[in-house]
């Protein structure tokens, strides 16, 4: 069981940690209004990972004995799609970058709940984040029959890591937070996501 929670952890820190322009918007939000909407944000960030995540583990939970007789090439796919987004994520990092309009999405969202709300919103617009926890759990589903816990505990692990992270983000001020968004935290923490996701892609094909 705490293997769940470590893996989804892993999974969950993967797909938060490349700061883009929810991070920014975070982080100008805290810095315009207060950390109670920074924090609240980041909780709509962190709320929209658990949810896919959560249809991820459970529907990958549900289907588990469907697949069973073609877990091997599942295995391959998953690991493919995951290095498909591993290496879609450094290139993205790597090319050269426009500045977006966070300050005009910014406007409507000066209180905890409204940032909450639209955070969750456009968090949950990114159907990538989907794909890439379904990747991970699927193709590991060779190992066990469905288990409901350890898929919360899985849930649980993603939502923690995506909470803390942007909490960091919103409580980090012009410190830490400017440092995470600037371009070369935004380089940096795109590829640490990028070398994560290829690590569990790599783990999946050793593990079969």
């Amino acid at each position: 069981m705490t293997g769940a929670f470590l893996a989804g952890l892993v999974a969950g820190y993967g797909v938060a940690i490349p700061v883009g322009a929810i991070a920014v918007l975070i982080l100008g939000l805290s810095a315009r209004t207060s950390f109670r909407v920074g924090a609240a944000a980041a909780f709509g960030v962190a709320t929209a990972d658990g949810l896919y995540a959560a249809v991820a583990a459970l529907g990958g939970a549900a289907v588990a004995g469907l697949i069973a007789p073609v877990a091997g090439p599942l295995r391959l796919s998953a690991a493919l799609v995951l290095l498909a987004l591993a290496g879609h994520g450094a290139w993205r990092a790597l090319r050269p970058r426009v500045a977006t309009g966070a300050a005009g999405v910014r406007r409507g969202m000066d209180t905890p709940v409204r940032a909450f709300a639209g955070v969750l919103a456009l968090t949950l617009l990114n159907p990538a984040t989907v794909v890439y926890f379904a990747a991970l759990v699927l193709g590991r589903t060779d190992r066990a029959g469905p288990d409901p816990l350890a898929a919360g505990l899985f849930v649980l692990g993603a939502f923690v890591a995506s909470a803390s992270w942007q909490l960091l983000i919103a409580g980090g001020g012009s410190l830490v937070g400017r440092v995470l968004t600037g371009p070369r935290g935004r380089l940096v923490t795109a590829l640490l996501s990028s070398a994560i996701i290829a690590a569990l892609a790599v783990a999946m094909l050793l593990s079969g």
